[in-house]
């Protein structure tokens, strides 16, 4: 009997060992891909029900079905990774009452649970009747055909959400950061950003719309910001910072790192490196999160809208915009291969998450 554990754990330490890390895109028209960064080749491409256009993809913790906010952002349609098949799906409007997502939706790290802020809108003969928003709470064992369990009220401009290492905790990315209890739908903390009261400086501009957060366990994202305390024609005058919150400890940081020069959209954090951050849109940059300096910055061959990082953090991925995956590392920044979409398809405003199988 003690020789067969021994085996057994050798088994399970084997295949912990061996387990790989795929990329999960979207194109159109309504697409999802599986992506092996290591083979630089798409090794499953999955058509999702309905119509599209896709962007959103959210990822339990055992990576087994993908979540993809879709069909003109009112469905979310949940996607066996093995079989391809479709085994959960939201569709969100009525006939007299349109309701969107619009991008923040996420599901719990066990997977029983799928978050999304909806903004419901009532169809008139003449007139639209604008509600308040909400978050939906589905359960994901209802599958195809699901239909809210409970909702509970939630500030408008909400664009992303993250669940935190406390079960019962969720993230919400609005013109603040708002921690909700799912439990109570009541929110426990409120972390400003654009209220925030840091003298000389103004309110700061996000565009927080892609989520790459699970390899570092980190909810980053860029803002630009104006320095009160400057000249207005000087070159001071506008700040580029990022915000950075740890999912796990449930705080924020921000940082500036330099005088705003150049545009960027999404960011994620080094899980090897966790001062590192890797920033994407016309370049790729990279800053110092501890030090609040720019350590290096390439310019790319087109804009790209999604990044994303290897667990080892050795390699990045920038993907959305276009047709192409591209792949850099993440020391020199130095690009190392691609991936081409199949049919030369447009991820646009598509994320990219990094699933372990």
């Amino acid at each position: 009997m003690k020789k067969l554990l021994v085996a057994l754990c050798c088994i399970a330490a084997s295949a912990s060992a061996i387990a790989a890390e795929y990329l999960l895109t979207v194109t159109r028209p309504n697409t999802l891909h599986v992506i092996d960064p290591a083979k630089r080749e798409v090794v499953r491409s999955i058509t999702i029900p309905g119509d599209g256009v896709p962007g959103t993809i959210t990822v339990p913790k055992d990576g087994k079905v993908a979540y993809v906010l879709t069909n003109r952002m009112e469905s979310v349609v949940g996607i066996d990774l093995d079989s391809g098949n479709q085994v959960f799906r939201a569709d969100f409007s009525s006939p007299g009452k349109r309701i969107k997502g619009f991008f923040a939706a996420a599901v719990s790290e066990d997977g029983r649970e799928l978050y999304v802020h909806q903004a419901p809108v009532v169809l008139g003969r003449s007139e639209y009747q604008v509600e308040d928003t909400y978050i939906a709470v589905f359960d994901t064992a209802d599958g195809v055909g699901a239909k809210p369990r409970r909702t509970f009220p939630a500030p408008r401009r909400i664009s992303l959400l993250a669940p935190t290492g406390n079960k019962d905790h969720l993230l919400a990315l609005g013109w603040d950061m708002y921690l909700f209890n799912t439990r109570s739908g009541t929110i426990e903390k409120t972390f400003p950003i654009r209220h925030w009261d840091r003298p000389g400086l103004g309110e700061p501009d996000v565009l927080a719309m892609w989520g790459t957060f699970e390899q570092a366990r980190a909810l980053s994202t860029p803002y630009f910001v104006a320095n009160t305390a400057a000249a207005p024609d000087s070159a001071d005058a506008f700040k580029a910072g990022i915000a950075v919150f740890d999912l796990d400890a449930e705080t924020l940081k921000t940082v500036e790192f330099e005088n705003a020069q150049t545009a960027m959209f999404s960011s994620v954090i080094n899980p090897a490196a966790r001062n590192e951050a890797f920033l994407v849109m016309n370049q790729l940059s990279k800053v110092d999160t501890e030090t609040g300096k720019l350590i290096k910055r390439v310019d790319l061959e087109q804009t790209f809208y999604a990044v994303n990082i290897s667990g080892d953090g050795k390699e990045v991925y920038i993907g959305g915009a276009l047709d192409k995956i591209a792949i850099h590392d993440a020391e020199t920044l130095e690009k190392t291969g691609e991936i081409m979409m199949p049919g030369g398809a447009d991820q646009s405003i598509g994320w990219l998450r990094v699933v372990k199988r």
